[in-house]
């Protein structure tokens, strides 16, 4: 097992073949080398990463149990809380906040579990949206083509981890914040249920839509990391009461008793033809012949927007009215074009996401996963501002996430899957579940990835 992924460097350290100050050196060396030519980090903790280091190889010393995770450098996307740091949600408001007195809920459980926090990445204004461009920071890029964007908003987190700058991050997605930086820089990636993990301590964006997640080179990393922050939280009044149901042993038990089926319709068209590819890739490596369709997605994504736009528009209004010249232009600009929605769509949207989760979970009365497209294109160039989809000269910025938004309207969890083509820059397919099911999703992935299918490239 090589010590280049969380589950290496882990056991690497439980064995004493390597301390965490080691792998901690490691990570700072190569943050430092390459961050400045790929704008992933925001901070760099530095001096407290070596304390914990210290203390974990102390613990080790003195045989103690050092936890899954031993020594395992993370970073997380600077809308989490990180004791000492303000917690800036990509913006410039939020810098002059002052820092919290403790770190958010899923720093503190991967920490507990043996994790070394180095840092805070970098993100698109308060998480609306897709490129990773930031109008305060600057944006991130990808470190397959440093003048391609990483996606967004998670940017900083695909980018740190496709660069190798750190084997685990944390990110959030609300419409495909996860699955596009996952995407576009080549990386595993899990939004699991929403309702799943704990969002205590992060900034929120659309509270009825925010999940929170990791991104890693490798299934089993997911799969740890995951396990290590699943259980009941007090301080997030939005989580639903699930028992801890670990996932990591699910890995090994394969895909031949699972119905896996392909997303036609909707999420067949529209996009270019490379990403179709890397879903039937990964249908024939599966042995999955079928095809479903998922009803009424493109009304679905619709009501995502409005809902997305309205309760954004809320948790800023104050904002928008005494700061509107500290925003991003093209997040102020949709924050207030959401203030103008009349509550009368806001209903009719949610109303209709009611209905639209039923059929869509009727489905998986029939499938266990559905495969789709992540994305509909590669990497778009830095500041490219339109893309084109079925002929059609489009916004770039909104239409990335036109097959993720689906999917997290209603919460379902889903692991992204690089999947290369050609000679090209990565791309990735979504490996759908029912409800509380990310054990199905990550042992598909795994499977793509046993397969030589999936695989987390490196950069150049």
């Amino acid at each position: 097992m090589t010590t280049d992924t969380a589950a290496g460097i882990a056991a690497a350290v439980a064995a004493g073949r390597l301390t965490a100050g080691d792998a901690v050196e490691t990570a700072l060396a190569r943050i430092a080398a390459l961050d400045p030519g790929l704008n992933a980090f925001t901070d760099v903790t530095a001096p407290r990463a070596r304390a914990r280091a210290a203390a974990i190889d102390a613990e080790r010393a003195a045989g103690r149990s050092v936890g899954p995770l031993a020594g395992v450098p993370f970073a997380v996307k600077n809308l989490f809380d990180v004791a000492g740091l303000p917690t800036r949600a990509g913006s410039r408001i939020n810098r002059e906040r002052a820092a919290p007195p403790r770190d958010g809920a899923l720093v503190r459980r991967l920490e507990a579990a043996g994790a070394v926090l180095v840092g805070a990445l970098n993100m698109g204004e308060y998480a609306y949206d897709f490129t990773g461009e930031n109008a305060h920071d600057g944006p991130s890029r990808n470190p397959h083509d440093p003048a391609r964007m990483t996606g967004g908003s998670s940017g900083g987190s695909g980018g740190a981890v496709a660069a190798g700058m750190v084997p685990l991050a944390l990110g959030s997605d609300t419409n495909g914040s996860i699955r596009v930086p996952s995407a576009f820089c080549g990386t595993f990636g899990l939004k699991p249920t929403f309702g799943r993990l704990s969002r205590a301590g992060s900034f929120p964006f659309v509270c009825s839509f925010d999940h929170l997640g990791p991104l890693a080179r490798s299934v089993a990393d997911l799969a740890l990391s995951y396990d290590a922050m699943q259980g009941a939280d007090p301080d997030d009044p939005w989580q639903a009461p699930r028992p801890i149901e670990p996932v990591a042993d699910a890995l090994v038990q394969g895909t031949t008793s699972l119905r896996i089926a392909v997303a036609g319709g909707y999420f067949a068209r529209g996009g270019e033809a490379d990403c179709f590819t890397a879903v039937r890739l990964a249908a024939e490596a599966l042995g999955a012949h079928r095809t479903v369709e998922i009803p009424e997605a493109a009304r679905a994504r619709a009501a995502a927007f409005i809902i997305t736009a309205a309760e954004a528009a809320g948790l800023h209004l104050d904002r928008l009215r005494t700061r509107p010249g500290d925003y991003d232009p093209a997040v102020r600009d949709r924050l207030i074009a959401g203030t103008t929605i009349p509550a009368a769509w806001v209903h009719r949207a949610q109303r209709f996401r009611s209905w639209y989760r039923e059929r869509v979970l009727a489905l998986f009365d029939e499938v266990d996963v559905i495969l789709a497209p992540c994305t509909p294109c590669r990497a778009l160039r830095i500041g490219q501002a339109t893309m084109e989809l079925d002929g059609l000269t489009v916004p770039a910025r909104p239409n990335i996430g036109i097959f993720t938004q689906p999917i997290s309207f209603i919460g379902l969890p889903v692991v992204a899957v690089p999947v290369r083509v050609g000679g090209g820059l990565p791309l990735a397919v979504q490996v759908i579940a029912a409800p509380w099911r990310e054990d199905l999703a990550l042992r598909v992935a795994g499977a793509l990835e046993s397969a030589g299918v999936g695989a987390a490239p490196t950069a150049e």
